[in-house]
């Protein structure tokens, strides 16, 4: 009789963090359908104090999530470098003692920063690790000017995205070229890679989800032109430079225009760079929403927009949001060389791509949009775009990769 399987998973988000939502549990509920019914997640995850669930809260998501087969592990989040490290001493030691007493036939580690925690597990315990979306995030920082060079989270970060790589039977990247990438940078050569961009629940993210008359009335957005975003502002993302685009765009559509932010960003710093680009504050409509409502506001837009800060290492990360707005038929604005989606949007034509950050491309996007939303009903940008994530971002595509572990 074969032995039960249970899967150590380790993440360096808060439960209520999007990449949690979206890019984590969607994928545990796949590979957890390919091991034994009676096997257990054991899911990781590092909470920030302004995301933590209250105890109510906690107490039904430890709930509904052991229902599922998961078991929930919530950590307080510290920052990465040598004060985390020893912050977590008790948290390495239950993750050691729980990888040697729960039959753990895999540490699954979500990007390298839980990659690196995950490598230090199974060193310890000689347990087979697998990184997921394995991508050069220390270069990120680094490029982003969110660390520097010198620094102790960017020395300490890159050496353990050498080590895990090399320990990692298995490394699942977003992009083909990370192999190219890792011989050039850590002098080494991936002995299993398996290619997976941002996949996206098609189920939950449809038609039905488009153009929803309540929220319409609700938010003020009817007969209006509707850019929506779903993120952060800040690192790996552009900030000032995005209300500089809305300021273009409310020039040419004038009053026609509403940007719709999905966002937990501060309202001080909205409010900020709304002044400092000299944009209408009254264009602007602000929430935030838990994940499983995320496909109903999103829907109210028109186009979508991606303003991933295109620095050389971005390339190699696979966004999301991309996934739900192709998945909802939504054009796309975005930045360059990000992932394969900048060139997917432009050689698809569903979207447009600014090359240089300033007004001039700016202004050129937005004619682009304008375009395809004059040349093209709601139903016809709605298939031509969905088309893109049926083929290239179903759930499928993840659920034949994680058969070739588990």
């Amino acid at each position: 009789m074969r032995k039960t399987r249970n899967i150590l998973v380790i993440t360096y988000w808060s439960y209520k963090d999007a990449l949690i939502q979206a890019y984590t549990l969607p994928y545990i509920h796949i590979f957890g359908n390919l091991l034994e019914t009676d096997k257990v997640v054991y899911l990781v995850t590092l909470e920030q104090k302004q995301q933590r669930l209250n105890a109510n809260e906690r107490a039904q998501v430890k709930h509904r999530l052991r229902l599922q087969g998961i078991k929930w592990i919530d950590f307080n989040y510290h920052k990465f470098g040598i004060l985390g490290f020893i912050y977590w001493i008790p948290f390495f030691i239950r993750l050691f003692l729980l990888a040697l007493t729960r039959n753990i036939s895999h540490i699954h580690a979500w990007c390298t920063p839980a990659g690196a925690i995950g490598y230090l597990i199974s060193i310890f315990t000689r347990k087979p690790l697998v990184v997921d979306s394995y991508e050069p995030h220390a270069d990120v920082m680094l490029e982003t000017g969110t660390w520097s060079s010198t620094s102790k989270q960017f020395r300490i970060l890159s050496h353990f995205e050498k080590l895990q790589g090399k320990r990692a039977q298995t490394l699942i990247c977003c992009t083909e070229d990370m192999q190219k990438y890792v011989e050039n940078r850590f002098h080494f050569h991936i002995r299993h890679q398996l290619v997976k961009p941002a996949c996206v629940n098609l189920e939950q993210f449809s038609r039905a989800n488009r153009k929803n008359p309540y929220l319409l009335k609700k938010l003020k957005l009817e007969g209006k032109i509707v850019c929506v975003y779903a993120g952060k502002f800040g690192g790996l993302y552009l900030e000032h430079e995005v209300f500089d685009f809305f300021k273009v765009a409310h020039n040419f559509w004038g009053d026609r225009l509403r940007v719709l932010l999905l966002t937990n960003e501060k309202d001080e710093n909205l409010n900020h760079w709304i002044k400092q680009a000299d944009v209408p504050a009254d264009i602007f409509v602000k929430e935030f929403v838990f994940h499983t409502r995320v496909p109903d506001y999103m829907g109210l837009g028109d186009f979508g927009i991606s303003p991933y800060n295109p620095v050389p290492s971005r390339k190699y990360s696979a966004p999301i949001k991309n996934s739900e707005y192709w998945a909802l038929g939504l054009p796309v604005v975005i930045t360059r060389n990000i992932a394969d989606d900048s060139k997917i949007i432009h050689d698809n034509g569903i979207g447009t791509v600014i090359e240089n950050l300033n007004p001039a491309d700016y202004l050129a996007s937005v004619q682009k949009i304008d375009q395809l939303l004059k040349d093209n009903s709601l139903d016809d940008l709605y298939k031509k775009i969905r088309i893109i994530a049926e083929t290239k971002r179903n759930f499928s595509v993840a659920r034949e990769i994680y058969k070739q572990i588990y």
